[in-house]
């Protein structure tokens, strides 16, 4: 599947910026998958203005790919049947991202699996290559990239990623069949090396950056990368965010861009406001992804504000061991109190029971 199989409409809503939530798993009380909560949850991203959703990735759990839970097909294809349909009720479109993982063998499978779900990209993640070399690396991506387009996937080292030094970008982004690039290492030096490497290769205007670093979103988004390269001086900006964070409280994300993307066009200074906000988005995203336990309960802190909101029954992982760390349900308790304005309960309270039909 090449890149321009995908609707017109859909690249260029990718290349201007959209809000990309990745996909929490929804699961009964007995750890089985629950489809009609999965549902409710696409119905309420689609509803809240998200233009594509990421599925079977992180905050899927990675564990859907294990002989005991045997899920991964089921949810990737559960997730583009449902949003399919509700977009077809809704009369819209929004682009069907999957997860690949695993060395070349099983990720070639996956990626099979996605295109024959119909899905538009997948999302490489490269933890299973944690001692190969660059040329290693860039063969397997380019392997995947002659199933389906790709977008690449900087993940943060704490969460079982590595460091992707800028030969390895830089090589990477040659690829032809590339969409974008996730851009979540956490870290400002590494995110610095893959905005160099797009723009030395002159795929600034091609390869669209998200944002992938929750920690950092507001200004992530607000910058504007200006870099001298070989070629002359380039400039790229982060379009949007591919995030574990916006799985919650998703429409007031969709506001967010909206209201950054208007900053950007109308240009002089940025409002204060907004860097407040970005602090206190990132005081949030510390205590839903439990920053203070290394990250430990990240999932079960996003299953947390779904299950107050009632999307979710529970807060429950395929892992019994993946759970809410002690103090955090205090903490995520105290941002939902300091800052009411960011939450969307009011929007979520108004449609959950047409969603949950």
């Amino acid at each position: 599947m090449d890149k321009n199989a995908i609707p017109t409409s859909l690249l260029e809503r990718l290349r201007d910026g959209m809000v990309i939530p990745a996909m929490p798993l929804a699961l009964d009380h007995r750890r089985q998958f629950d489809p009609r909560r999965q549902r409710a949850l696409i119905r309420y991203y689609i509803d809240a203005g998200a233009g594509g959703l990421a599925v079977a990735v992180h905050t899927t759990q990675f564990e859907i790919r294990d002989p005991q839970f045997n899920l991964l097909a089921p949810v990737l294809n559960l997730a583009s049947e449902a949003i399919d349909a509700w977009c077809t009720y809704r009369h819209t479109a929004i682009m069907k991202i999957a997860g690949v993982c695993g060395r070349t063998a099983q990720a070639l499978r996956e990626a099979e699996l996605a295109r024959e779900a119909g899905y538009h990209a997948c999302l490489v993640s490269l933890a299973a290559f944690s001692d190969d070399s660059v040329e290693t690396m860039v063969a397997h991506c380019r392997e995947i990239s002659r199933i389906m387009p790709v977008i690449g996937f900087y993940l943060q080292p704490a969460v079982g990623g590595r460091v992707l030094p800028y030969e390895f970008w830089r090589r990477f982004v040659e690829i032809e069949n590339l969409l974008a690039i996730k851009v979540a290492p956490f870290n400002r030096y590494y995110t610095l090396d893959v905005v160099r490497a797009v723009c030395d290769a002159g795929r600034e205007k091609e390869v669209a950056l998200y944002t992938g670093n929750d920690d950092h979103i507001v200004m992530d988004l607000l910058t504007e990368y200006v870099l001298e390269t070989p070629a002359g001086t380039r400039r790229t900006r982060m379009a949007g965010g591919l995030l574990g964070h916006w799985a919650v409280w998703t429409k007031r994300a969709v506001e967010l861009l909206e209201e950054i993307k208007r900053t950007v066009r109308e240009g002089g200074a940025i409002p204060p406001n907004l860097l407040t906000l970005g602090e206190q988005i990132t005081e949030c995203n510390a205590a839903f992804f439990d920053a203070a336990h290394g990250f430990a309960g990240c999932i079960a802190g996003l299953h947390y504000v779904l299950q107050r909101q009632g999307l979710l029954e529970g807060i429950w992982c395929l892992d019994p061991q993946q759970r809410l760390s002690p103090g955090q349900q205090a903490e995520i308790d105290r941002v939902y109190q300091a800052y009411p304005e960011l939450n969307d309960d009011d929007f979520v309270q108004a449609h959950l029971s047409e969603w949950l039909e």
